[in-house]
């Protein structure tokens, strides 16, 4: 156990060491986050143009889950916080957020930057081996891109199914499970992005040729898994441009009207090729009633069936 300011980090189930970083690009970020505060990230952003930095700080990445309608009361999991991008969100409107993060020196990011947070505490460790040692329920529980590592986490035939099913047990009484997610049918792979995860060109379209330890999944497919999971009802959002930095989320009730999306999209983290006008294209859907199957991600909130 230790104490980074308000917040506590229990390293209990720690492995010992990081078992995956970024090199020294984390420990750059360790400085920032022990010695800027909130108020000055933009402008650390902008002086050291990288892009691990602009990912990690930028106060956008928040848009992902501030319009949650929080009362204050809820119990919030956060698994695979990183170095806690969102988690600010929720220590600011929930009363009680516990993150699990298998890294060490993303934990201590984390702790850092919130650390005047006295609602959050971190458990340290593989989610494994978390996972069965939770005794509490929540209100939510969140895996922001993280949904997509399931099969790192779970060593079954259908992980993905089986990280819904463990995840549902500590839900609490109407609690939701909130997954934000890229598209594998995303309009940005078809008009010359690479795949996030991997870097390759078309390698998500190709339904990963070449990749085992990650996937993502077209608006169907994580339908069907989230069916098979249980007895849960499902209501997408569509994040724009994507989950990462979003600046508008649709849903089914408000779909985008044509006109509306002209942000080009950028790979900020690699080079990308354009092989049409984005804009003109999500025209073309928004007309014939496809926006939602080619949205470059999804934001899913999942709630069992006798949720009213």
């Amino acid at each position: 156990m230790e104490k980074i300011g308000q917040v506590l980090l229990d390293d209990t189930l720690y492995p010992g060491k990081d078992l995956y970083t970024d090199g020294a690009i984390e420990d750059e970020m360790l400085e920032i986050a022990r010695n800027y505060r909130e108020e000055e990230w933009n402008q650390v952003i902008a002086e050291r143009a990288s892009w691990p930095i602009l990912y990690h700080f930028s106060h956008i990445r928040e848009n992902i889950l501030s319009w949650l309608p929080f009362t204050g009361e809820e119990n919030v999991l956060e698994i695979g916080s990183g170095c806690g991008a969102v988690t600010g969100a929720l220590c600011k409107k929930a009363k009680q957020v516990t993150c699990i993060e298998l890294s060490r020196k993303r934990s201590h990011i984390n702790a850092w930057r919130h650390r005047n947070c006295d609602n959050l505490k971190i458990l340290m460790g593989n989610f494994q081996d978390v996972e069965k040692t939770l005794t509490e329920k929540y209100d939510y529980i969140t895996l922001i891109g993280v949904f997509e590592y399931s099969q790192g986490y779970i060593g079954t035939a259908q992980p993905y199914v089986e990280m819904l099913r463990r995840i549902a047990r500590h839900l609490a009484p109407g609690g939701r499970i909130v997954i934000a997610i890229e598209n594998r049918l995303g309009l940005k792979y078809w008009a010359g992005c690479t795949e996030d995860h991997v870097g390759k060109y078309f390698e998500g379209l190709e339904n990963y040729p070449d990749t085992r330890s990650v996937r993502t999944f077209s608006r169907k497919e994580l339908t069907d898994i989230i069916d098979q999971a249980g007895a849960f009802r499902t209501t997408f959002y569509y994040p724009y441009p994507d989950y990462k930095f979003p600046m508008t989320i649709y849903s089914d009730k408000r779909l985008p009207k044509k006109g509306e999306l002209r942000d080009n999209f950028c790979n900020f983290d690699r080079n990308r090729i354009q092989l049409f006008n984005e804009g003109k294209v999500y025209d073309s859907l928004t007309d014939a009633g496809l926006f939602q199957e080619f949205s470059n991600s999804f934001l899913v909130i999942v709630e069992r069936k006798e949720n009213k």
